[in-house]
């Protein structure tokens, strides 16, 4: 078995409000920083993991966002797998 890390961003759909990324784009205007445009919030979860190859790895972490880790009538993902 080799060892992988995987880095898993989830976002908000684009075809949805974002209030808390609204709320802090005010904020930045607040403070001064008027040329921000849009700000999104979402997150970013870092998995280590077991498999026997990346594309396995890659399935697995396929299979833990779409059973667990987001919610798809309101995000999407994007992830990408390493080994280390």
């Amino acid at each position: 078995m080799k060892k992988f890390e995987a880095h898993v961003n989830v976002m908000p759909l684009k075809a949805l409000l974002d209030p808390q990324g609204k709320a802090v784009m005010h904020g930045l205007h607040n403070l001064q920083f008027k040329n921000v445009q849009n700000v999104r919030i979402g997150k970013h979860i870092y998995i280590e993991l077991e498999a026997k190859s990346k594309k396995e790895a890659q399935e697995q972490v396929e299979a833990m966002c779409k059973k667990m880790l987001i919610n798809p009538v309101v995000e999407y993902f994007e992830f990408e797998v390493n080994e280390i």
